[in-house]
């Protein structure tokens, strides 16, 4: 039996592996390297395989992990420009500001108590901040100084002294001193622990980062349904990248001007204690990671949230969502900036005065407090409400456009995020005879020891495209026809529990792009267990889809509108994502032989 046979000569896959990269041979050809005398040959196959390019009208863009912000101008495929409408959430529902109910105030005349008073909450500031995407490794040997302003062998170097102070980084790091400032090391009298404004490495931010920006808020007046009423409320409401929300954008909130940044933002120092020797002033209390932080209306939030205490607006967040319907988020002077932004850290931080009985003097003073509203939300049962990211896209050149749904066995593969998807089809059918090349490899009872797809990048196309293509990390292959990914987590080295750095996730499988000089070269994606479910375990040889992915660890997959088809299955980690390359595909022309995609077998067949 073929599973016995496998299991005799199995111990022999590793000394193999040494000799199958020396077995090269011509396309649809077997190539062998017998060892004198032993028991088994080895070789490599390629079989033809069929790419055929679709574009997708829309993807579905509502409750997505990352949202897309202002405008990515791709040379090859040209401009889109994205904004965001988002439900706001309350963080507690019928909320009392001040220490008193609104119903205790209306009482505030003829209560008896000297401590029941209107306490006349006015809003003093309100900030939007919407933190930036950080690197999910970016400080590879801890040391507290991100990989980014590491060079060499520093960069896994906790021992490195980037300041030249004397001091090590990792020494900074648990002292708490400025591992960027030779003038502090944690030594002086009046040092203060983690009293400095740390740099990051920023991560999902496409475009000239020196450049400013305005960021416009205004009131949404489109009501955005949690449960779509026609499954009777029984399943979650799609929106998609193409809905036009225009006719619902309400009054202006803010239109400010934003600088970016990749250090800390100070939000408050702390107030000096006349009791002390030390300047508690210079002291910073509050601190941000680097993001968005913007001021919006005070009078919007003064109508709109302090003035409807005790109301039925506020009495839960269906009430509240219903009344306040949300923000639209859009950027102006924003050509050639575009960020990735988690809107579930968002928040609207509304600083309110109030009246306030002190008990101890027995008189009315002035307090202050903040209430902070969400956007999305991350909660203990999941993410609460809801938001649609929306774009606005060129239409592709006509040499794109025309490469897209013609039934064709591709000379180039077009691979864009939320634009694109490449149907993959194994051992070739209309030139190889499909199954009947699966029948031969089963009846020559080989082991696979190991199965690619190598797709090489189109340097040329991009090199001569104009302009700085920003090429996608990784590309994704998943089956077409469950929407289940390819790789089997548990031949996986690299798990997202070990490597919190995306691109180290699933190693075995690949993908991850292959530079020189800067520059993408080829994409290696590893098949084999697909391979062997069809060869040795008599699996279907499904249709396969192609396109990139933002993190191969989250392999969800959601409805899209193709341009040929109403639903097409589409990964929600390439719908976040505005990158875009170009491949060659399998029908290219006389002279790009080397570079063709195909199917790699490496095999091992016992004598």
């Amino acid at each position: 039996m073929r599973f016995s046979r496998i299991i005799k000569v199995s111990t022999l896959v590793g000394t193999l592996l040494l000799l199958i990269a020396s077995c090269e041979d011509e396309l649809n050809t077997i190539g062998e390297g017998v060892v004198g005398g032993e028991p088994f040959n080895t070789g490599k196959v390629e079989y033809g395989v069929f790419a055929y390019n679709k574009g997708i009208t829309a993807v579905q863009t509502n409750r997505l992990p990352l949202y897309q912000l202002g405008t990515f101008t791709d040379p090859i495929y040209g401009k889109r420009t994205a904004s965001i409408i988002s439900q706001v959430t309350l963080t507690t529902e019928n909320p009392t500001f001040g220490d008193l109910t609104q119903a205790a105030e209306d009482n505030a005349d003829s209560d008896d108590s000297a401590s029941t008073v209107k306490e006349n909450e006015t809003v003093k500031e309100v900030y939007l901040y919407i933190p930036f995407q950080l690197p999910p490794s970016g400080d590879s040997d801890g040391d507290g100084v991100d990989d980014e302003f590491e060079e060499g062998e520093d960069v896994n170097d906790p021992n490195s002294d980037w300041d030249g102070d004397g001091v090590t980084d990792n020494q900074e790091r648990v002292i708490g001193s400025d591992p960027f400032d030779p003038n502090e090391d944690g030594t002086g009298d009046d040092f203060v622990a983690n009293n400095f404004v740390r740099r990051y490495d920023l991560d999902s931010i496409y475009g000239d980062r020196t450049a400013t920006f305005n960021l416009s808020v205004s009131r949404s007046n489109y009501f955005l349904r949690n449960l779509d009423p026609n499954s009777g409320f029984q399943e979650a409401q799609e929106y998609y990248s193409n809905h036009d929300f225009s006719g619902f954008i309400g009054e202006l909130i803010a239109n400010e001007e934003v600088t970016i940044s990749n250090e800390d933002i100070i939000v408050s120092y702390k107030d000096d204690d006349p009791d002390t020797d030390v300047d508690e002033s210079n002291q910073i209390e509050t601190k941000l990671t680097p993001g968005i932080r913007i001021p919006l209306s005070n009078e919007f939030f003064q109508t709109n949230l302090l003035d409807m205490e005790g109301k039925p607006e506020l009495l839960n967040q269906s009430n509240f969502r219903n009344f306040f319907r949300g923000i639209h988020l859009s950027g102006t002077n924003m050509e050639e900036l575009m960020f990735l932004l988690d809107i579930t850290r968002a928040t609207i931080t509304v600083t309110y005065e109030y009246q306030d009985y002190d008990t101890e003097e027995e008189t009315v003073v002035t307090a202050e407090r903040d209430f902070v509203l969400g956007l999305m939300m991350n909660t203990n049962n999941g993410v609460s409400g809801n938001a649609v990211n929306v774009f606005e896209n060129e239409a592709f050149p006509a040499d794109v456009a025309s490469a897209l749904d013609n039934g064709e066995n591709a000379p180039r593969i077009y691979v864009k995020g939320g634009a694109t998807l490449t149907e993959i089809r194994l051992f070739d059918e209309l030139e190889n005879g499909g199954s009947q090349l699966i029948d031969q490899v089963r009846a020559n009872n080989w082991i696979i020891n190991e199965a690619n797809l190598v797709f090489y990048v189109d340097r040329e196309t991009l090199d001569n495209s104009g302009g700085t293509v920003e090429e996608p990390p990784r590309l994704y292959l998943f089956n077409a026809e469950t929407g289940f990914p390819l790789y089997n987590t548990a031949n996986e080295a690299n798990t997202p529990n070990t490597t919190p750095n995306p691109l180290n996730y699933y190693t075995n499988h690949d993908g991850v792009i292959q530079k020189e000089s800067g520059k993408g070269i080829k994409y290696t994606i590893r098949i084999t267990e697909h391979i062997n479910n069809i060869i040795v375990r008599d699996s279907s040889n499904a249709k396969l889809a192609l396109t990139l992915t933002s993190n191969i660890s989250f392999p969800n997959i959601q409805e899209a509108v193709g341009n040929v088809s109403n639903a097409v299955d589409y990964p929600v980690m390439s719908a976040v994502s505005p990158l875009g390359t170009v491949l060659y595909g399998s029908n290219v022309a006389p002279g790009e032989e080397g570079k063709k995609l195909k199917l790699e077998i490496f095999y091992t067949e016992a004598n």
